[in-house]
């Protein structure tokens, strides 16, 4: 059988940042391994979603590139195109394009999506991970 031009299930794409993928990372049910880069910087797994991630980077640089954000994440550059336009979509990020570069303001207002954390907000959420400096 031929096999020239298929690629490998679990193979990186062209865009691949690292061995996440837009569903979810390493080890998710959309991944397609627990394989990929490991460390202190790499967990194979973490308590918050790529939702939550790129949100936090789009709060901390709201002039950041979506290339940039991948690469902070550990994502593929499509999965974060994705992912911005959910949380655009829901109302959680408002999309400015300020000439060649687009900017991201964070609604802090909107409830987490969860049933269990809907009584906390977007703000609440990134100031417990981040509290303001005294």
């Amino acid at each position: 059988m031929d096999t020239s031009g298929v690629a490998a299930v679990g193979a990186p794409g062209p865009d691949a940042v690292s061995g996440s993928d837009a569903a979810g990372g390493p080890g998710t049910a959309g991944g397609p391994s627990r394989e990929g880069p490991r460390g202190p910087d790499r967990p194979a797994w973490t308590f918050l979603s790529n939702h939550a991630h790129v949100l936090v980077c789009l709060d901390r640089a709201p002039d950041a590139t979506m290339r940039e954000v991948a690469a902070q994440v550990g994502i593929t550059l499509r999965a974060v195109q994705s992912i911005v336009a959910d949380l655009a979509a829901e109302g959680y990020l408002l999309v400015e394009r300020r000439g060649r570069r687009n900017h991201y303001t964070l609604d802090r207002t909107r409830p987490l999506r969860h049933p269990l954390e809907r009584h906390t907000s977007t703000g609440e959420l990134l100031a417990a991970l981040f509290p303001p400096s005294s």
